[in-house]
């Protein structure tokens, strides 16, 4: 059998049908869609995004939360849950419009000092740290040789 033809496949030979613009389009008019009305960058659903990390010592939950005041805000610990929430107050004309915000996550109760549990708001940054206790902490294991 011997091949004849055969044409390598090329990059000019690809038409582009759609701008490269257009997935970036897409997400940005997805973002302002899924809004609330007056409240830029707060979802529909009333959540908002919070950011887990930790350390040796701790675990924390960082919230951005500007234009709440410290007074609408509300964190506590249910059943294996941290659970956040706030409401956000405009003036609309004569009128006042609220929106409730919440969050929940999940935390083992049995990895955390719930008793030092400590909350900190600090120019719209909202930072919960949840210290491990002694059995959740990380430890270094040697390994013997044999």
């Amino acid at each position: 059998m011997r091949i004849v033809r055969y044409n390598y496949p090329s990059y000019r030979s690809v038409a582009l049908s759609r701008s490269p613009w257009s997935g970036l389009e897409g997400e940005i008019d997805r973002l302002f869609q899924s809004t609330l009305g007056d409240f830029p960058g707060v979802p529909a659903s009333g959540r908002f995004p919070v950011d887990l990390y930790e350390d040796k010592d701790n675990t924390y939950v960082r919230a951005e939360l500007p234009g709440i005041d410290r007074a609408d805000l509300n964190v506590e610990l249910v059943d294996d849950s941290l659970n956040i929430s706030a409401t956000r107050k405009t003036r609309v004309g004569e009128g006042e419009q609220t929106v409730a915000l919440n969050r929940s996550v999940s935390v083992p109760d049995a990895a955390v000092q719930t008793e030092k549990i400590s909350a900190a708001y600090e120019n719209g940054v909202l930072t919960v740290t949840l210290p491990k206790r002694e059995e959740a902490k990380p430890r270094k294991v040697t390994v013997a040789v044999n």
